[in-house]
């Protein structure tokens, strides 16, 4: 009988099937496991950021391809320069004596997008050394606009450095004065019923204007118009 049982034993088990063993995982969504949670927080944000960015870029392209902005266009119509002369005072400084004025057009040639000039600041440089400086009238512009501007630098005598002097000496012989003039502005744009802040650009002149026929600069004109850099950084 012990035999009989040892080869009931043996042989092939018909029984219930065994269970797998259970495993513990996570009932939020996506099924991951309790213990790659942080992993699982990380992926639905980088998925997240990731749908809000190509969102914005749609939204930006939008509005590009519907307002199509273009940045203003600043030109120098006319420059005059009276009475550029260098001397020196009893304390043996260096005196500039002059007088600038200029016409400055800017162009808005947006179809939809309308100009606020909040701010404008125009300052006249030679050598690097600024020797003239005037706040000008604000401004709106409206589309596709030109509005000319006139800054004018009156009579005045300004202290300047030693290298001016080599500077000036050096472009009486080449025939032409160098002069920087830059416009700084703060400007709102006007899009719709909407305005915008926070926008600075900078416009920068380069003016070469001829010296006179005897030498000096007593009378000196610039009719060719000249074209001005924007820069907004």
């Amino acid at each position: 009988m012990a035999d009989n049982k040892q080869s009931h034993l043996n042989g092939a088990y018909y029984g219930p099937a065994i269970p797998p063993a259970r495993t513990h995982r996570s009932i939020g969504r996506g099924g991951c496991d309790c213990c790659c949670l942080p992993c699982c927080l990380l992926s639905t944000l980088f998925k997240l950021l990731f749908s809000i960015i190509i969102t914005l870029g749609i939204i930006v392209l939008i509005l590009w391809l519907v307002l199509r902005p273009n940045e203003i266009k600043p030109y120098v119509e006319t420059a005059t320069l009276s009475n550029f002369d260098l001397s020196n005072n009893t304390n043996n400084n260096i005196i500039l004596n002059y007088n600038l004025s200029m016409d400055l057009s800017i162009r808005n040639p947006n179809k939809r997008i309308g100009i606020y000039y909040d701010y404008i600041e125009s300052q006249a440089l030679y050598d690097d050394s600024r020797i003239g400086f005037k706040i000008l009238e604000p401004f709106y512009q409206g589309h596709k606009n030109t509005t000319v501007l006139h800054p004018e630098f009156g009579s005045r005598t300004a202290v300047l450095g030693d290298s001016v002097a080599s500077t000036y000496k050096r472009e009486k012989s080449e025939g032409f004065f160098y002069v920087d003039v830059k416009v700084y502005t703060k400007l709102r744009l006007k899009i719709w019923i909407f305005k915008f802040h926070g926008f600075k650009p900078e416009i920068d002149c380069r003016l070469k204007l001829p010296v006179s026929s005897n030498g000096t600069a007593s009378t000196v004109s610039i009719f060719e118009r000249t074209k001005c850099d924007v820069h907004y950084f």
